[in-house]
């Protein structure tokens, strides 16, 4: 069966040990998994989501110790969603504050309760309160009321200078179809799909592109099974001219990479094997795991590594 929707989200960060003190300490996330870039093992990279790390769960760090600001523009992910029951919206307005988190007032989209805010390097973030998903299994730790706790992306926000070309590969390759429209904002839907299931794009014309680094989303991964995986694949090619990387192994997922239409980079990752192959479900995130071809100078990379605690 091949699956759809939002498999995770990667952004860049700075400081690490900050970052992981607003994403587990503030937010409530579980880190379940501490590894290392793959291209770059001098920093690590950081994966939150829920108890097990589902897919439509998961966001992800390259946190650079002195990384410069990104600058907003078009061809960027504007925007990340997570999804918190909708009594749950008055609770996060006043942790934020409690905080000293930068945010805005709950405004109202596709009838929906949207509160925006920012991580410490300026990451734009929102909850979005859904009626009647107060049942879903969520992560706890006790700092967060479980009844409160966030349960997986409900979407992200594309900005883009034209929506049309991004649009027809949303609906044609990865299974989402429009419902809805406000303003110069479309709305993506994969039926059936509750975590990750929505992608918004935001056509503004042609406007100032944006400049990647801290603060910004890196990329954004739709989900696949492996069959489902090399379908798309063909499909880009075939129906849009788009190629794709060859599969890389992620230890965790398999990926390819591609830039849609409108400048974003896109993965499709295949939900297995899981952030439980290399370490029990109960220790997720406790150790330091590193792919293979680094195992050999862990020593050396250890040292180089901040400290997170």
């Amino acid at each position: 069966m091949h699956k759809n929707g939002i498999h995770h989200v990667t952004a860049i960060a700075g400081p690490a040990r900050r970052n992981l003190e607003f994403y587990s300490g503030v937010l409530g996330l579980r880190l379940v998994k501490k590894t290392v870039n793959f291209d770059d093992p001098g920093t690590y990279h950081l994966y939150y989501g829920d108890e097990t790390g589902q897919p439509g769960t998961i966001l992800t760090f390259f946190p650079w110790e002195h990384a410069a600001p990104g600058r907003g523009g078009i061809g960027e992910t504007q925007q990340t969603v997570f999804r918190v029951p909708a009594a749950s919206i008055g609770y996060w307005l006043h942790r934020l504050v409690e905080k000293g988190v930068t945010h805005e007032k709950p405004v109202q989209r596709f009838g929906e309760s949207f509160l925006a805010f920012r991580d410490p390097d300026g990451l734009r973030l929102a909850f979005a309160g859904i009626p009647g998903i107060e049942s879903e299994a969520a992560w706890s730790t006790g700092a967060i009321p479980a009844e409160h706790a966030i349960r997986g992306f409900h979407s992200v926000n594309l900005l883009l200078a034209d929506a049309g070309r991004t649009a027809e590969v949303l609906t044609d390759v990865f299974g989402f179809a429009e419902i809805g429209q406000e303003g110069s904002l479309r709305r993506f839907a994969v039926p059936g799909t509750t975590a990750g299931g929505i992608v918004d794009l935001h056509a503004a014309g042609e406007f100032l592109k944006a400049r990647q680094g801290a603060g910004s989303v890196h990329h954004v991964a739709f989900r696949a099974d492996e069959a489902g995986q090399a379908e798309m694949v063909e499909k880009l090619a075939r129906n849009h001219g788009l190629r794709t990387t060859e599969q890389k192994d992620r230890n965790y997922f398999r990926s390819v990479y591609f830039r849609e239409p409108g400048g974003v980079l896109f993965e499709i990752a295949t939900d297995d094997p899981g952030f439980s192959v290399d370490e029990p479900v109960a220790s997720l995130g406790a150790a330091l795991k590193l792919p293979g071809q680094y195992e050999s100078h862990r020593e050396t990379i250890e040292a180089a590594l901040p400290a997170l605690a």
